[in-house]
This record gives structure tokens, sequence and C-alpha cells, in this order.
């Protein structure tokens, strides 16, 4: 469903992601590991459309979407969760759910600025947002503002907006980066579940090696911007190249 063909960025002399080549079936989770500057963000940048490669092709359901900004390859069917939460942070959970439900079918039905449709349409959208709160477990912060949730509120509310695009790719950006323990089996379970289905790809940064190996299908390394590892987990995990370049590296510190 999705494939990386050569893909490359340069900052200056730097080469931050180095000719990477993947492909991605749907019905499959996707991590990606390596060391603290390995180029894990970096690729997802590239994929998702936040910097413009300098090399290389990336391809949705063989369409090309290397020349595409990032809010329209998000209409072709690319979601993507960051490091950092990207939410309105003024308005409510259920507002921010409703309004990516909306965009989601204004997106698909074309319906721009077609009041009447959009009105009847409301009850629906209000209705879908509603269950999104209720599987993130928000059902009962539906009315705050994002910015006033905590930190583990505010990842769960990104999980649910990333589920009201209904994406073909879903994205995960260390998604249980800064939770308390407690948080963290919400959005484990939330993709759980995501992985059930067998009608989308999902890609996993996580430095957490214990949620790799449960979730993981497959893990991709990157080191130094290489591909440098490619296979199931116990492979992969148990192999020296693993061992040198990632698993002997502190795995706490985030990836630039």
């Amino acid at each position: 469903m999705l494939e990386t063909q050569d893909l490359t960025i340069r900052f200056g002399g730097h080469v931050a992601v180095d000719r990477v080549s993947c492909r991605f079936e749907a019905g499959t989770l996707t991590a990606i590991v390596g060391p603290n500057g390995a180029g894990k963000t970096t690729y997802f940048n590239l994929v998702s459309g936040q910097l413009p490669a300098s090399e290389g092709r990336v391809r949705l359901q063989g369409e090309d979407l290397t020349r595409l900004p990032a809010a329209v390859r998000t209409h072709k069917g690319l979601g993507r969760a960051f490091q950092l939460t990207q939410l309105f942070p003024g308005l409510s959970a259920h507002e921010n759910v409703r309004l990516a439900i909306q965009a989601r079918e204004s997106a698909r039905r074309g319906i721009g600025m077609d009041l009447w449709r959009v009105w009847s349409d409301h009850r629906d959208w209000m209705a879908e947002a509603d269950r999104l709160l209720e599987r993130v477990r928000l059902s009962d912060k539906a009315t705050q503002p994002a910015s006033s949730l905590p930190h583990g509120d505010q990842r769960k509310l990104e999980v649910g907006l990333l589920m009201a695009l209904d994406p073909k790719v879903y994205m995960f950006d260390e998604p249980t980066a800064g939770m308390s323990v407690d948080e963290v089996p919400v959005v484990l379970d939330l993709i759980r579940a995501l992985k059930a289905r067998r009608d989308i790809v999902i890609l996993l940064v996580e430095h957490k090696m214990d949620v790799v190996r449960e979730l993981a299908d497959r893990i991709v390394v990157l080191h130094h911007g290489r591909l440098v590892a490619d296979g199931e987990p116990a492979e992969v995990i148990a192999s020296p190249v693993v061992q040198q370049a990632y698993l002997g590296v502190a795995g706490t510190a985030r990836d630039a």
C-alpha cells in the first residue's frame, strides 16, 4: 500500500535519510527503530510531507505523493500523530474530533460550503465524535478545552483525531512519550484494535522495546539515516547490527 523508494534528504552536507527503500503492506504494523539521531522522525516527516525529499519517491497505492504538501497527503490517506501533540488548543476535545470528522467527509464528498448539507450531516458528526471520545476514554472531558487537558489526555485526544480521519496509513511517532504508567495501556489498546484491521498500514516509531516486541509484525532499523536491518522482530532484535547500533545505546533520548 505504501512505498518509499530511495528516499533521501540532505541538510547542507549532512545526509539525514539516505536512500531508504521500503514497502509496507496492508494489515501490518511496522516498528521503525534506531538510536538517537538515526533519522526515524525525519523519515516520518518525508513520508507525511512535513519535509521535502532531496531525492526518491513516496507512493501510496501506486500514486506518487512525493511533491504533494502534507495537507494533501492527509486527504489522500496518510495520517500522522506527532511526538508533540498537534491540537486546536482553544477548542473542546469534542470540537477537535468533530472538526477532524468534518474535514474527512468534506474531502471525500466535496461538500465545500454547501451549508444545507453541512447542517444535515452535523448530527451524525456529533454522534461519531461522541463514539470516538468514548473509545479514547475522554467522554468525561468532552467539553474541556484541549489546552486544559493533562499531557496524557492530549496524547489520547490526538489518537482520537487520527482515528477520526480514518486514514489508509496510521503513523505514530512515540505515541506513549510523556504518558504515565496508568495512561500507556489506553493508547496501546487503541493501536492493538487498529492492528486487527486488515485494510490499513500502521507505522510506529517507538523507543520502548517491550512495546515494539508486543505490537510489531516487522522491525525496520535506521542508523545514520540508512536502513541497516529489516525483518521479523525476533530476528532483527537478535542481529549483531541492532545489538551494536541500537540496544547498546541508551534508548530514552528522543530522535531529533
